[in-house]
């Protein structure tokens, strides 16, 4: 059995690891005109899906755009690498990227993906709401600062007063040890991107409460799109054309993949990053990917992300989303207006 000691000391190794690229490498031609963005994404992430399709379809090089991609274990190794100037732009949630921001780092958002986590549990589980969570080994994805694990605090603090982080046993780790761990039986739950819970699905496991649950029960009438591409404010700053070919890159991409009579090429080489072994396993994924595909324009996306950021500084305060009180300005990336 894995105790927590050793989940907490694989998941430090990983991060440890963040100066070693797992894959990476240009993706896209020398002949693009901008300059190449560093990107790091994850290597099981959907991000990375997106990219493969870009190539394939050759929307990167029809925007002007050239990828320098690194693919990092988990999404505390992506952002100390953000961090230390390592990469200009990484994948992570709206929240990291606000309470960054309002800390000092000059970052812009660009909305990515709202398909969203779950925490999961096995079939005949008695655990059926957040209070059930309490006394139970809790597997945590993407580290105590993922917007997720903020959110359902929030969520089990307003339901049931419960302070998760002391009334259940967390255990933050990389998704796939979590989902192999719930597998074992050695989780009693587990709080797990999207991905995996697709996974799990088949196996017999359930989900017992959906980020977008969580967030509903906030009282929003539709979420913000919480995983985004988040870029260096310097980078966004000198390189605005870059920035704009590469999020025109992304919003083409996303259109495509939903189009069936021009998605086939794309969803061949997104379907080689998926790790699908079947094909239930491949629709399931795909749908998850394009029920994700933003679809609110960017004002909307910025007040809904400024109501969610108002509720959680109301429930949680400085210990769920940092020093600021209201959501940081100019977070979210403006192209440059067309000449």
């Amino acid at each position: 059995m894995l105790t927590r000691r050793c989940l907490l000391a694989l998941s430090g190794a990983a991060l440890s690891g963040a100066a070693v690229a797992l894959a990476g490498g240009p993706l896209s031609p020398a002949r693009a005109a901008t300059p190449p963005i560093r990107l790091g994404i994850l290597q099981f992430g959907s991000a990375a899906w997106e990219i493969a399709a870009m190539g394939a379809l050759g929307l990167d090089a029809a925007n002007a755009v050239t990828l320098d991609v690194t693919r990092y274990a988990n999404n505390d190794a992506g952002r100390v690498a953000f961090m230390a100037g390592a990469a200009d732009a990484i994948v992570s949630d709206l929240l990291w990227a606000a309470r960054v921001k309002a800390d000092g780092r000059d970052l812009v958002y660009i909305p990515f993906s709202s398909s969203e986590g779950a925490v999961m549990v096995p079939k005949g589980s008695p655990i059926r709401s957040v209070a059930d969570l309490a006394g139970k080994r809790l597997g945590v994805a993407g580290g105590p600062l993922d917007k997720s694990w903020l959110m359902l605090k929030a969520t089990a603090q307003e339901k049931a007063g419960l302070d998760l982080q002391t009334a259940a046993q967390p255990v933050f780790a990389a998704p796939p040890l979590l989902a192999a761990e719930l597998e074992a039986g050695n989780l009693d739950a587990a709080l797990i991107y999207w991905t995996f819970a697709a996974r799990l699905e088949p196996k017999g496991f359930r989900q017992m409460l959906t980020v977008e649950e969580m967030v509903k029960g906030f009282g929003l009438a539709h979420e913000p799109t919480l995983v985004g591409y988040v870029f260096d404010g310097a980078f966004a700053r000198a390189n605005p054309g870059t920035v704009a070919a590469f999020a025109a890159a992304s919003r083409a991409t996303k259109m495509a993949l939903a189009d069936p009579a021009r998605s086939g090429p794309g969803w061949v080489a997104a379907r080689a990053q998926m790790q699908a072994g079947d094909e239930a396993t491949f629709e399931a994924l795909r749908r998850g990917f394009l029920a994700g595909i933003p679809r609110l324009s960017l004002a909307e996306e910025q007040t809904l992300a400024e109501q969610l950021y108002a509720v959680l500084v109301k429930l949680g305060g400085a210990k769920l989303v940092g020093s600021a009180t209201r959501l940081p300005a100019d977070l979210y990336f403006k192209a440059p207006a067309a000449r």
